[in-house]
């Protein structure tokens, strides 16, 4: 497991293109047949890309946990973005597609994962938050989920979000999970963008075309810099972050938040024109 220490406010401003990357941007998170983790402080978020190639991948624990098993004192959720797998929460089987998403409650303790063709693995993608209670393990699919169509052709972002692990959907202790789809022609997501200092976010950037990329907006209103993320690559968004994109096509992305407040509306708006 690797550990990841963001830098702060103070530091921000001062960083290079190659520190704030390597700061805030996950690279290489989805390698066939392993299981890679990454460790944030920022509230204390565990990042994950699980590609089963062969056997089946064990989510283990790691001496940063100090726990028996993975989801001891945490939940997590987890989504497809690949081929057809299933995951094995102590011993219940159960078949992801891709864009599926599968919620996992404390105190499970072994889990599973595989890929239906080793050929065309599964790439899950998993954000795990502390849990202090405990919700059942659910499967939900974007036909279960709560679809919000927003923007519009004028300003390019015109988008649908589904929302999976939410207060009115699937039951979490502080996770909040789903995905975002730009519809053909759009390419800004959250836009206008905003901060929410209650709870950070995680965004995972995918169905970007191998020659697109993202700009990745980040930084305080008045401090702005860019990332430049490609595929299955994942953005730490710390709570002092306002975050925004735009993308040379059409993408989708993951967002998981955790802290505070799970009320998905709780942000505060930054106007267009406040931007530098």
């Amino acid at each position: 497991m690797e550990m990841r220490y963001a830098p702060d406010l103070t530091r921000y401003p001062r960083l290079t293109t190659a520190e704030l990357r390597a700061g805030y941007l996950i690279e290489k998170l989805f390698q066939p047949g392993s299981v890679q983790l990454l460790y944030t402080d920022v509230d204390r978020a565990v990042v994950g890309g699980v590609v089963p190639t062969g056997q089946k991948l064990l989510l283990g624990t790691a001496k940063e946990l100090a726990s028996a098993y993975f989801a001891e004192r945490r939940e997590l959720g987890v989504i497809n973005i690949g081929g057809k797998g299933t995951i094995a929460v102590d011993g219940k089987e159960l078949s992801l597609e891709k864009r599926d998403c599968l919620y996992i409650g404390r105190g499970s303790q072994k889990i599973e994962f595989a890929s239906a063709n080793p050929k065309a693995p599964a790439w899950f993608y998993l954000v795990s938050y502390p849990a202090h209670t405990t919700y059942p393990t659910k499967l939900v699919t974007p036909k279960d989920a709560e679809p919000a169509n927003l923007g519009s052709q004028r300003e390019c972002n015109q988008r649908t979000i589904y929302k999976y692990i939410h207060l009115n959907g699937v039951k979490s202790c502080q996770l909040v999970m789903g995905f975002t789809e730009l519809k053909e022609g759009s390419v800004w997501n959250t836009m206008p963008p905003h901060t929410h200092t209650r709870r950070t976010e995680v965004y995972l950037y995918f169905d970007v075309a191998p020659d697109a990329a993202v700009f990745h907006t980040m930084g305080p209103t008045d401090e702005t810099r860019h990332l430049i993320v490609r595929n299955g690559e994942v953005v730490l968004s710390p709570p002092w972050s306002m975050h925004c994109g735009a993308g040379t096509r059409a993408y989708s992305f993951i967002w998981a938040m955790g802290g505070e407040n799970q009320e998905f509306a709780d942000m505060d708006q930054i106007k267009v024109e406040e931007l530098q």
